[in-house]
């Protein structure tokens, strides 16, 4: 996650996670020989515009274990997530410098359905 989440301080990662947990996120995780290859961070949304939907906030693949389908293992096991709890889409944002991840979210029949707008107050 410190490799997609660089901002992060480690000292507070798992405060910062708990209090996520208290609104309904969760983390889950790809191992491979004991050792933790690909992780997302999700939760489960309901609003007008959508229904019920899958959210993923954070979903990264070791940069050292990439191109081993550790990314698609894991993103097919959020679509099943999704498909058990009734979820009608399954959404996220990614930056807008994140090529690669584009294309993988893309080669996963992703669709680009919207601009996402913010500012910092």
């Amino acid at each position: 996650m410190s490799q997609l989440r660089p901002h992060q301080e480690p000292a507070k990662f798992v405060e910062q996670v708990r209090y996520q947990m208290k609104e309904g996120y969760q983390l889950v995780f790809l191992e491979v020989e004991e050792q933790a290859v690909a992780v997302a961070g999700f939760r489960i949304f309901t609003c007008l515009a959508s229904g019920k939907f899958l959210y993923i906030d954070d979903l990264v693949v070791d940069e050292l274990k990439r191109s081993h389908s550790y990314g698609k293992q894991l993103f097919q096991w959020l679509i099943e997530y999704a498909r058990n709890h009734d979820c009608k889409h399954l959404s996220l944002d990614s930056g807008v410098q994140r090529f690669a991840a584009h294309r993988f979210y893309l080669m996963q029949r992703m669709n680009i359905t919207s601009h996402h707008f913010s500012m910092e107050l």
